[in-house]
């Protein structure tokens, strides 16, 4: 009899010590990624790194030691998601001459900054859409809790044709070039050789694989928007990564280049300035992703009116490719194509990613449809709906708040107050 009524006292010594590790937060308002309504006065339950349960009202915890997190005057949401940034680096006027100057030490450092910056302005989970390969290593140091940031999806190095933009060498003097990029460096000519480039990413620890099906805005080479792939080689891009169970998404300003992507079975379209009614409807036939990255044009336009901030051969293209990018994100919507929340950050500073949700609705997305773009619709571009994207239960504990209701206010969105990451605590105001 006692060893049965010690037994009993031990059972509720350890449920009552897991009850303590619950985690109570009152939401005044919470805007959950799926329904279109925001509901008053909610409580979630957050067990650990999981959401537990979402109940009506303000719930009593059940154990004395549960912590409690009163939110009842802001509106909360799930972690947001950018689909596409930069975290290695941010353009300056000094970002051309960094290439030859800069160790991967020294973009370590830097990414470590703009990991954390991204993670306090609300966005608990990104797509980093190429670099070194230093973006690799941050994924490693923040899933392994060394250092404070999003939960990074990575593409480690774009790839790219011989002279097309993310050609890491373009602009270079002959003598520095002691051998001509290849595979192994993210440029593939040939559907054999984008086979290799993919192998080569997805060997480096790449979770995706980016390519620039176009030309570029920030490259130091003529052209724009012109195609830089085959939809031979797209395709072969595109079958290599599935091999792999990833997705591909594609850099693309001009309407061929997008169109060949399409069809090559590209999981994004990122930027897609000269998008045409055509491929709108090429897009929705495919189920491909639009990924706008409407403040990266304005950024870019804006500081090619500055005198020397960019090489001379880049200003002509920011200042036609940039401006568009908002009206053509419009047209898109309105037309019915699927979008996922990107802003290019890097290409402007980092922690203004949110700006993004008030240039959505400037042209006509209704707030909500925004905020789920970069909950719901972001996570499945990303295929982890399972796990990420709205405040339900058994999914992560990825939640934020605002001050205000954002469909009220849109601009509450640029002052986040409060921050959790896999049911960690960054940032409560």
């Amino acid at each position: 009899m006692k060893i049965r009524v010690l037994s009993v006292l031990f059972f509720l010594l350890i449920l009552n010590t897991v009850q303590a590790q619950n985690t109570y937060i009152y939401c005044g308002n919470l805007i959950n990624g799926i329904d279109d309504k925001v509901k008053k006065e909610m409580t979630i339950i957050v067990e650990k790194n999981k959401i537990i349960d979402v109940k009506k009202g303000y719930v009593e915890p059940v154990s004395r030691s549960a912590k409690i997190i009163d939110l009842r005057d802001k509106t909360v949401m799930p972690g947001w998601m950018d689909m596409h940034v930069h975290l290695e680096g941010e353009y300056d006027q000094n970002s051309y001459l960094n290439r030859f100057t800069l160790n991967d030490a020294d973009r370590a450092f830097d990414a470590v900054g703009n990991a954390k910056i991204t993670l306090m302005a609300g966005f608990t989970t990104v797509r980093e859409l190429g670099g070194s390969g230093v973006n690799i290593a941050l994924r490693k140091a923040i899933n392994s809790g060394d250092i404070v940031g999003p939960r990074v999806y990575t593409a480690g190095k774009s790839i790219a044709i011989t002279g097309g933009h993310a050609d890491p060498t373009n602009g270079y003097r002959k003598d520095l070039l002691t051998y001509p990029p290849g595979p192994s460096d993210g440029v593939a000519d040939g559907a054999d050789e984008c086979r290799k480039a993919v192998r080569q990413q997805v060997k480096n620890g790449s979770d995706l694989i980016k390519i620039t099906a176009t030309g570029g805005v920030l490259s130091v080479a003529r052209d724009g928007h012109r195609p830089q792939f085959t939809e031979e080689e797209v395709r072969a891009i595109v079958e290599t990564a599935n091999d792999f169970g990833i997705k591909v998404a594609a850099h693309a300003h001009g309407d061929e280049g997008m169109q060949r992507a399409v069809r090559g079975g590209v999981a994004s379209i990122e930027h897609g300035t000269m998008m045409s009614e055509e491929t709108m409807e090429l897009m929705k036939k495919y189920g491909t992703y639009y990924v706008p990255t409407i403040t990266a044009g304005k950024a870019v336009a804006d500081s090619a009116k500055v005198k020397g901030f960019y090489p001379e051969i880049v200003v002509p293209k920011a200042l036609e490719i940039g401006p568009k990018i908002q009206n053509t994100f419009a047209k898109a919507y309105k037309k019915g194509v699927k979008i996922a929340f990107g802003t290019d950050a890097g290409v402007f500073p980092h922690g203004n990613n949110a700006l993004e949700f008030v240039y959505m609705t400037e042209v006509g997305m209704p707030a909500m449809e925004a905020i789920q773009s970069a909950t719901m619709g972001a996570a499945d571009l990303l295929g982890v709906t399972d796990v990420l994207g709205s405040v339900e239960k058994g999914k992560l504990a990825d939640i934020i708040a605002v001050q205000d209701n954002p469909l009220e206010n849109i601009e509450t969105v640029l002052e986040v107050k409060f921050v959790m990451k896999d049911g960690v605590v960054y940032k409560n105001e």
